[in-house]
């Protein structure tokens, strides 16, 4: 399956990366490998993830305070947010 980022999800994840990267070299980089590979899984085995509220599901990301917020839309998968887990935990709802 494939996936694809809204803008503001996309947005969340650069900053989020930025915020990394000034934090300790290399930090960035690896966040993004493991949004990447939480991606990756998301596509392989889309309905893993439990369902939050609407269809939304959520992946928590490994070694980081984060969740993917997802949809399924037809054969795609929608990420709706990059969430720090400690925001405001409905914020994304709007995009739905």
């Amino acid at each position: 399956m494939n996936s694809r980022f809204l803008r503001p999800a996309e947005d969340e994840l650069i900053a989020a990366a930025n915020y990394y990267e000034s934090q300790a070299n290399g930090l960035g980089v690896l966040f993004l490998d493991k949004i990447d590979s939480a991606v990756q899984d998301i596509e392989t085995h889309p309905y893993r993830w439990p369902v939050i509220r609407n269809n939304v599901r959520r992946r928590v990301i490994l070694q980081f305070p984060y969740f993917i917020m997802y949809r399924i839309v037809l054969d795609e998968v929608v990420i709706l947010a990059v969430m720090h887990q400690r925001r405001q935990p409905e914020y994304w709802v709007p995009r739905i």
